[in-house]
């Protein structure tokens, strides 16, 4: 299974995955985090970004997700492909090998859930802290979502609390680990 966490910069998708990890780990799961690729990326990023740039984001992206799901039963996403690509179109417009390549991918997700802009972004070394910025790649992903025709789940920012109750159950898993039913053992031995 592979979820995904999708939005703008700053809005709480790493501390989501690191939550949903840790009820998932609860549940005796074997569960992988493919992290932020951006940080890792040796071009620039934000808003001085370029192509070439983008485009080793997103196959970075795709490459991490394919060895994370070749390890692990459940694989989590701070950021998909969808996200990733928008951050290109806003330096470089709509390409359509890129849409191409991003509806075919989307399609690998189990679940993908948009993390709405709740709060202006800070600054933590990296993230761009343009709340205009942060509001025009939110509404690029929202359109690229709509024209390519990906389905994704819309947290609500009035149930930020839930959110991790809200994707288990959209993925079908259970909310919190089996009880052993202690009865049955003390009757065993």
């Amino acid at each position: 299974m592979k979820i995904a966490f999708i939005g703008s910069h700053g809005v709480g998708k790493t501390t989501l995955c690191y939550d949903l990890a840790s009820r998932l780990k609860r549940q005796d799961r074997a569960v992988d985090l493919v992290k932020e690729v951006a940080r890792r990326c040796p071009l620039p990023i934000n808003r001085d970004t370029t192509l070439s740039a983008q485009a080793w984001i997103l196959h970075t992206q795709i490459a991490d997700e394919v060895a994370a799901a070749a390890q692990t039963d459940v694989v989590i996403c701070d950021r998909s492909v969808l996200d990733n690509y928008a951050y290109m179109v806003n330096q470089a417009g709509r390409l359509p090998a890129y849409d191409a390549l991003v509806t075919e991918w989307v399609t690998t997700y189990d679940g993908l859930f948009k993390v709405p802009i709740i709060d202006a972004p800070t600054f933590d070394g990296q993230r761009d802290v343009s709340q205009t910025f942060q509001r025009d790649i939110d509404g690029i992903i929202d359109q690229l979502a709509a024209d390519l025709g990906v389905r994704c789940h819309m947290l609500m920012p009035e149930s930020r609390d839930k959110w991790v109750d809200t994707v288990l159950r959209e993925c079908g898993l259970p909310l919190h680990p089996p009880q052993i039913d202690l009865f049955s053992l003390r009757n065993a031995g």
